[in-house]
């Protein structure tokens, strides 16, 4: 009897779910609402989803209540439309999380202070989730994460709540893929990996993702899922250090790195743009390998090429500020009370967002070296370092002028290049910016 009834239970959970996915008629809860989450939360409202967006932070959710984005890819007016759907709610309330019939993981997946894994965000969400766990729900983890995080980490928290995977509720990874920026791949269109570890599960999620993306890649479990996305990161850093140590090298041999880097990319085959710079930043290059190589170490494993690769990328700021040491010194002046003007400071061009950004790195050691520093980012009103509030200053040919040297760190196409090639007596590019490229006064990394 008891057999016969948890049967007619699993059915009734999955297949009342699979006709809400199928008739469009579920609630989707997004948990986290920063760079991933609530990009996620305008798709599925505009692919006609009731949504509930979940965020512990109350100023975050005040600010959006009010129609107030912070987020550079989703405007006011994009926010505004969200509310007057009348499918569009945020809230800072986790009890409400059951009313949801998906709810997706959006949450932080950063480092402590030894460079481990940090699941204080997966793991908080998870405990909230299974105070409210019913019967008929998908979760999905969409934080880039180590492989093995979905089967390991959360199956037993949410387990707790005497439901289980598979039978009661549903459980997937499907990592996010989102390019702060970019206005050719956006989430729709931009391919998306998902796993699960029971047919179930895997079923659901991919009829619910295929609401709102255009093409689903799908693995056989959710640490296969886990590991592409650390993989695609990976792949990144490990090539963006390529060309960071052949930089260094070139520099050496004195040898022009960009020269070099656009005859060798002609090649039709077998090669892949990857360019230097200043250093790497986001929440991507400078985390996620380090998740992968945390796992590794459980199996005794050793990721060399990895570990290598971030320390060269991590080494990159030392080097531009020994290079603007260098430069200056040629000019018989020093770093000590050189007005430098640094122009970029967020961690990739036409964003402002800064973190990890290898701006701030170069900040922090030029001031402990006694520069008088400023920056301008049209994206960026202020940035703390160490302490110290800067905020953006206008670029004018009085203060270009006035400068040792002009610093190229972020190469936004909103920055007048052309009024900075023709003020500033002296300009160090990390990012061969197209329109300084015959300039006399540029000095390139």
């Amino acid at each position: 009897m008891t057999a016969t009834v948890a049967v007619e239970q699993d059915i009734s959970a999955y297949e009342a779910l699979k006709t809400k996915i199928k008739n469009k008629s579920i609630t989707v809860g997004v948990i986290g609402l920063g760079y991933v989450g609530l990009p996620l939360l305008i798709e599925k409202v505009t692919a006609g989803l009731n949504v509930v967006g979940f965020d512990l932070n109350e100023a975050r959710v005040m600010q959006l209540s009010q129609r107030e984005s912070y987020i550079g890819d989703i405007s006011n007016k994009v926010l505004a439309s969200a509310f007057d759907s009348g499918r569009f709610r945020v809230t800072s309330n986790s009890n409400l999380m059951g009313e949801a019939d998906v709810l997706v993981i959006c949450v932080p997946t950063p480092l402590d202070k030894h460079d481990c894994p940090d699941l204080t965000y997966v793991t908080s969400a998870c405990h909230d989730i299974s105070q409210c766990l019913r019967p008929g729900q998908l979760i999905s983890l969409e934080s880039t994460t180590y492989p093995g995080t979905t089967q390991e980490i959360l199956r037993p928290i949410l387990e707790k709540s005497g439901l289980s995977v598979g039978k009661d509720f549903f459980l997937a990874y499907s990592s996010e893929r989102v390019d702060p920026g970019n206005t050719r791949f956006t989430t729709k269109n931009t391919n998306k990996v998902v796993g699960a570890d029971d047919q179930k599960s895997l079923e659901l999620a991919s009829a619910f993702y295929r609401l709102a993306i255009e093409r689903l890649v799908i693995v056989s479990n959710t640490k296969t899922a886990e590991m592409a996305k650390v993989f695609e990161n990976t792949f990144r850093s490990v090539n963006v250090a390529l060309v960071n140590q052949m930089t260094l090298l070139c520099h050496q041999m004195d040898i022009d790195v960009w020269e070099m880097l656009d005859a060798a990319f002609t090649k039709p085959f077998g090669i892949m743009p990857f360019y230097p710079g200043p250093g790497v930043g986001g929440h991507c290059i400078p985390v996620d390998p380090h998740y992968l190589e945390w796992k590794a170490k459980e199996l005794h494993f050793n990721t060399s090429l990895i570990n290598l690769s971030g320390e060269i990328n991590r080494s990159m700021p030392n080097f531009v500020v020994e290079r603007v040491q260098k430069i200056l010194n040629k000019k018989m002046q020093s770093v000590n009370g050189a007005k430098l003007l640094i122009i970029g400071v967020s961690y990739k061009e036409n964003v402002g967002d800064c973190r990890d950004a290898p701006a701030i790195q170069v900040i922090k050691l030029l001031q402990e070296e006694g520069a008088k520093i400023q920056y301008h980012d049209p994206y960026v009103e202020s940035l703390d370092v160490n302490g110290y509030i800067y905020n953006s200053t206008s670029l004018i040919e009085k203060n270009l002028v006035d400068q040792n040297c002009v610093l190229i760190l972020t190469n936004h196409r909103a920055v007048d290049y052309h009024l900075i090639a023709q003020s500033a007596k002296l300009i160090f590019d990390t990012r061969n910016v197209a329109e300084l490229k015959s300039v006399a006064s540029v000095i390139r990394l």
